[in-house]
């Protein structure tokens, strides 16, 4: 858990979100990824979760 006492995901982006449509490029986008292998590390939330799920084919994602 972080200092904030939240738990924390990491998101990999492992394949491009060129050709997928608007909403899940924005997907990708408000999770911070930028390009392949990039990867994040955000506080688990239902919002987060929400756009996991939505991306799901394009992401990897692991506990911290």
């Amino acid at each position: 858990m972080s200092a904030t006492g939240k738990k924390k995901i990491r998101v990999v982006l492992i394949k491009s979100p060129f050709g997928t449509g608007k909403r899940h490029m924005a997907c990708v986008r408000g999770l911070g990824l930028r390009r392949l292998h990039d990867s994040r590390e955000i506080e688990d939330s239902p919002a987060v979760r929400g756009m996991i799920r939505e991306v799901h084919y394009m992401v990897r994602c692991e506990d911290v």
